[in-house]
């Protein structure tokens, strides 16, 4: 993986935070302990031989744990709304999302993108996000702790 991987993403938002500056070392141990979890939404809604579906739906204050993309998908934002995100590289963002956006997201082998998402807004927060399973890389099981 090219050191510049990450910067070359389609990542939103405002940088708030670098070199992990305010993480907790719960958070920092959630990434270590999740750092291989597939879990990319907080609930599938569907899955086939091609794509898998997932919704993630936070009320306000509500975060996803850390997870692991290395699939090629996208996401849509349901609604509007902001959120927190930190990402493996120590860096902290805070992105705003109007309804209806959508991100595509491509990573070749090897390649991945580990972040977690937390609702700092005061509505609730709702995503669809659609993996292809036919990806460079091979998918990851889905952890359930």
């Amino acid at each position: 993986m090219s050191d510049t991987f990450l910067q070359d993403l389609p990542l939103a938002g405002t940088v708030v935070g670098t070199d992990f500056d305010g993480w907790s070392p719960e958070l920092r141990a959630e990434f270590e302990s999740h750092a291989f979890d597939g879990a990319v939404g907080s609930r599938l809604l569907s899955s086939t031989d091609r794509v898998r579906v997932w919704e993630i739906r936070l009320a306000p204050g509500e975060r996803w744990h850390a997870h692991r993309h290395v699939l090629d998908y996208f996401w849509t934002a349901v609604n509007a709304g902001t959120s927190r995100q930190h990402t493996f590289d120590g860096t902290t963002r805070d992105v705003s999302y109007d309804a209806g956006e959508t991100r595509h997201f491509t990573f070749g082998p090897g390649e991945y993108l580990l972040h977690d998402i937390e609702n700092v807004g005061d509505t609730p927060l709702v995503f669809t996000t659609v993996e292809h399973l036919d990806s460079a890389n091979d998918a990851l099981p889905v952890l359930t702790s």
